[in-house]
């Protein structure tokens, strides 16, 4: 039966394939596919594992002691017996020989086939055997990984097939981490779903930056599509369609391949400069998260970086922060792959919903009990952690002697910030000195994504050479709304009237000071948003590498005079949306 679920729709693009269901937890599983040769050899890997678990429970069983809970008992023997059902393991072999999945993807890939079975059985004892049955599968899982590090064939070792023609695969899951959502870039899945999450969440921000269509915040998806169900997603209307009609899949196919010519026409504008029929150069950065995303920016055109998310080394490391060689060999990659180009780089923003591995208990309470948002993250985080931001700063620092590098700070409010961190790079250089360590000149710069950031602009700009605008934090910190919660995604709205006071006074102070201003949130990327901030005065936007050729467009096509004389009207109106839709529109129509 063909149902439609609905969500928000976070990257643009219509992705058709069949539903891969994974729980949150086991999100950060390796999914890749095994050859047919290499068959045998990963199902034999997998029974090598629940063997191990068996015996791990086995010895458990025999050690009890005479006084023990006879439930402890009772428990142990029910997980041997989930362990050893032929619904489990044995069913799993059918993954691997039909999907070739690999024993950890087609080991999760049952158990949401038979968790779903669990949550369906009326009997309450029965139903709540789910949590047991997910006990067993994670040992298992451990038990993979574990003999995965003593040498047995893992994804590494892997010899990539050739699976074209094979049925594309969406993953689809309660909720993705940023720092799992990093996987992604190596992994299989060619669009996801959620059931939660926002438009501009971190994981949807990376959903763009990899071009992947995604739909968020549909609540009930992962309760309401079942494993290898086939599903389109609508990335512009944020629809799911579950078992599609033959006509329904026809029609969106179609969608796709001219989704596909699209781009490639826009591809064409690569080499273009970005300068407006009025004579207005445009610089278009891009936002990256590793140095390896450097490559598709290049190929989108962009001249230069506007937003090193640097956070993403931080993550996904077992509760190890990056060391400092291993800091800067990242950043000198990036900004020599950007030959010459400006790389900003963004001191480490972590909090809210990118906590990392080793944040303290109390950090984990604040993270997850009190507001997020608004607890310790970004620059004070940083500042909280002299020896790592110190760090951090020593491997930007030299890494500028490779190239053209900015330094920004996130979620500034308090010039005390800014002077702590000028205390701590004037240490740094002098660390560099001694050392006889060569670096660059490196401007300094702030993020403005926090009202009071704005409201106190012209004292921050007599202490930075740069403001970077993200708005992203400032609608939702302006607003009072967490971008991550569904609940209120309505209420984001980047055509509030306080919203578009804030940047245009923005723009227009650090241009009246003689200071470089972008835009880096993912206004910059809308093209609907383009006409907009280049009539505010905007001349650098940093946006997602596949924004890059869309924006260019309008760029090519705008005047940013007749542009900028449509901005008072937009800025008094009591509907600015309806109103900048119709102004700016009429100006591009003279």
């Amino acid at each position: 039966m063909s149902f439609q679920v609905f969500g928000i729709p976070v990257s643009r693009g219509v992705a058709i394939g069949r539903a891969v269901l994974v729980a949150s937890s086991r999100v950060d599983v390796a999914h890749y596919f095994v050859p047919t040769a290499e068959v045998e050899s990963e199902f034999d890997r997998l029974l090598k594992a629940r063997d191990a678990v068996t015996h791990e429970l086995q010895v458990l069983k025999a050690d009890l002691p005479p006084d023990a809970p006879h439930e402890l008992d009772a428990l142990l023997d029910v997980h041997l017996l989930l362990l050893n059902d032929e619904a489990l393991v044995d069913a799993a072999r059918l993954w691997i020989e039909e999907r070739h999945y690999n024993a950890e993807w087609a080991l999760s890939a049952q158990l949401e086939v038979l968790a779903r079975q669990f949550d369906e059985m009326e009997d309450d004892y029965l139903r709540e055997r789910k949590a047991d049955l997910e006990q067993v599968v994670e040992r298992v899982l451990s038990a993979l990984a574990h003999a995965q590090d003593k040498g047995a064939p893992g994804a590494a070792a892997v010899v990539a097939r050739d699976f074209a023609g094979e049925d594309p695969l969406l993953l689809v899951a309660a909720d993705i981490a940023p720092a799992d959502m990093i996987q992604f870039k190596r992994s299989v899945f060619q669009g996801f779903i959620t059931d939660i999450g926002g438009k501009t969440s971190h994981t949807a921000i990376v959903a763009r930056s990899m071009d992947i269509p995604a739909v968020v915040g549909t609540r009930e998806a992962s309760r309401l599509i079942r494993q290898d169900d086939w599903v389109i997603i609508d990335g512009d209307a944020g629809t799911v369609i579950v078992n599609p009609s033959p006509i329904v899949l026809e029609e969106y196919r179609f969608r796709q391949r001219q989704a596909e010519l699209e781009r490639a026409r826009l591809a064409r504008l690569r080499h273009t400069p970005a300068i407006t029929l009025d004579g207005q150069r445009i610089e278009l950065h891009a936002n990256i998260e590793l140095p390896g995303d450097t490559g598709p920016a290049l190929d989108a055109g962009a001249t230069g970086v506007g937003l090193f998310r640097s956070e993403f080394l931080f993550m996904n490391r077992n509760g190890e922060l990056p060391s400092e060689d291993e800091q800067f060999e990242a950043y000198r990659a990036a900004v020599e792959a950007m030959r010459g180009m400006p790389v900003t780089i963004r001191t480490v923003d972590v909090g809210a919903d990118k906590p990392l591995d080793r944040m303290s208990v109390n950090e984990l309470r604040h993270e997850h009990v009190l507001n997020p948002s608004m607890g310790l993250r970004a620059i004070r985080w940083s500042l909280a952690e002299p020896s790592m931001f110190r760090q951090q700063l020593r491997a930007i620092y030299r890494a500028s002697a490779f190239g053209h590098v900015k330094l920004l700070l996130p979620m500034v409010a308090h010039l005390s910030e800014i002077r702590q961190v000028q205390d701590a790079i004037r240490r740094v250089k002098q660390q560099l000195d001694d050392a006889g360590q060569a670096y660059g000149l490196v401007e300094l710069g702030v993020m403005v994504e926090v009202p009071a950031a704005a409201l106190m602009l012209p004292l921050l700009l007599r202490h930075v050479d740069f403001i970077s605008i993200g708005t992203n934090d400032l609608i939702q910190y302006t607003l009072a709304i967490d971008r991550a919660d569904e609940a209120v995604a309505h209420l984001y709205d980047p055509w509030h009237p306080a919203v578009l006071h804030l940047l245009a006074s923005s723009i227009s102070q650090a241009r009246a000071a003689g200071k470089g201003v972008s835009v880096c949130g993912e206004m910059a990327g809308d093209a609907l948003f383009t006409d907009l901030l280049l009539g505010m005065g905007l001349n650098c936007f940093s946006m997602h590498p596949s924004q890059i050729p869309s924006v260019k467009q309008r760029v090519l096509r705008a005047d940013t005079q007749r542009l900028a004389a449509a901005i008072p009207r937009i800025l008094e109106s009591e509907e600015p949306g309806r109103t900048a839709l119709e102004a700016l529109a009429s100006q591009r129509l003279h």
